[in-house]
């Protein structure tokens, strides 16, 4: 079947298989590897994206839903050399160790972020838990949402 979607600003007119996840169309047919495969069943959130603006986990959504859609990845969030704030935030605050989930986490806080949900540092590690960090770097990942939603947000909309 053919989709039309855009992924990272991008427009791509896409031949694709009825079963094929957003997941193996990012890494397998457009080589954007940075999205992870983890636990492949939606569990471990490796593969975050944003869909439209909301989170979901790339291996849990099929490709053929995807016509007319626009798809953010970790390469897309960068504008050009300059660093989004979530993702020089993860570096201020050293909130990444084997680095397997931080492009599934920084794609989920940008998303957690954008929603309103950083409060406080309970609802902010409630609306993050779906995103797995094997390392534990929890302590350090929550610090740099709620430093990015400072950022961000400037202080307003209840950010942390």
């Amino acid at each position: 079947m053919q989709i039309q979607a855009t992924i990272n600003e991008v427009s791509y007119a896409l031949d694709i298989g009825s079963g094929l996840t957003l997941l193996d169309l990012l890494r397998e047919q457009l080589q954007l590897t940075g999205t992870k495969k983890g636990c492949n069943r939606g569990e471990c959130g490796a593969c975050t994206v944003l869909l439209d603006g909301r989170r979901v986990n790339a291996c849990l959504v099929l490709a053929a839903t995807l016509d007319g859609k626009h798809i953010q990845t970790i390469e897309g969030l960068a504008e050009g050399t300059k660093l989004h704030p979530v993702q020089q935030a993860f570096i201020d605050h050293d909130a990444f160790q084997c680095g397997f989930c931080t492009s599934g986490q920084i794609m989920s806080a940008v998303g957690c972020i954008a929603e309103g949900h950083t409060r406080d540092n309970a609802e902010l590690r409630e609306w993050m838990s779906g995103n797995l960090c094997r390392c534990s770097a929890y302590p350090q990942i929550s610090a740099a949402v709620a430093a990015a939603a400072l950022q961000i947000k400037g202080g307003k909309n209840g950010a942390v």
